[in-house]
């Protein structure tokens, strides 16, 4: 498996050293000089398995290509940014970012946190989920139901993905909202019984599966769940 790195980094010397700890650790870097370059190359490869991104770029910066990327996207993200104090840290993981590494940075410390990332990014596309007729293909988020591909967006996706993770298991909306939508989501909690009204009708027969425990929340109702 082929994991592909999207460096978001304006400073050349600086974008060529983490491209070569990268490529040293067996990944293949794609280079972004700036954020709108970087929104461009992340939506023109669809296999982009983690994005680095800098902070301070010029035409958008980090937090803009951020929050461009988390409206389609759950793609691993790393901010990369010289601003290392605890405000903008946890600024950036509240607006989505997986991890926060601050310049300069310790190669050590910079290597583990990559492959820590990278591991999770293998484990989480090394399955193809079966479940009766319906199957899930990690690698792409592809959603085939008797040999027919049936389009999700990324919330769909991801709901769908949890519901399956936790078949047989009611899940209450709160437990679906903090998982799927993320803990600093502050819009309507009701925003889940419509996701899940058209994942029910995208699935067709196979959304006969997500039950509605009344008083309780949700629930992917299987006989057999199968992860092969």
């Amino acid at each position: 498996m082929d994991i592909k790195i999207l460096i978001a980094e304006d400073d050349n010397i600086f974008r060529n050293l983490v491209c070569d700890i990268v490529r040293k650790e067996g990944y293949m870097p794609i280079e972004a000089c700036d954020g709108e370059e970087a929104i461009n190359m992340f939506f023109n490869n669809n296999d982009i398995d983690l994005v680095i991104l800098d902070v301070m770029m010029p035409v958008y910066d980090g937090w803009e290509v951020l929050k461009e990327i988390r409206e389609k996207s759950e793609v691993p993200i790393i901010m990369l940014t010289a601003l290392g104090d605890e405000k903008h840290e946890v600024l950036g993981l509240k607006k989505g970012a997986d991890d926060y590494i601050g310049k300069p940075f310790s190669y050590e410390i910079f290597v583990a946190r990559l492959n820590n990332i990278v591991k999770k990014v293998k484990k989480k596309f090394s399955d193809e989920i079966a479940v009766g007729n319906l199957r899930i293909y990690q690698r792409n988020h592809k959603v085939v139901i008797d040999d027919e591909e049936i389009k999700l967006n990324p919330k769909e996706y991801n709901l769908l993905l949890y519901l399956i993770g936790n078949a047989n298991t009611v899940l209450s909306r709160e437990q679906i909202l903090d998982k799927v939508w993320g803990y600093n989501f502050d819009g309507d909690i009701r925003t889940i019984d419509t996701h899940i009204k058209t994942l029910r009708a995208k699935l067709l027969e196979q959304g006969d599966c997500i039950k509605t425990i009344r008083g309780s929340g949700y629930m992917f109702e299987v006989e057999k769940y199968e992860n092969n």
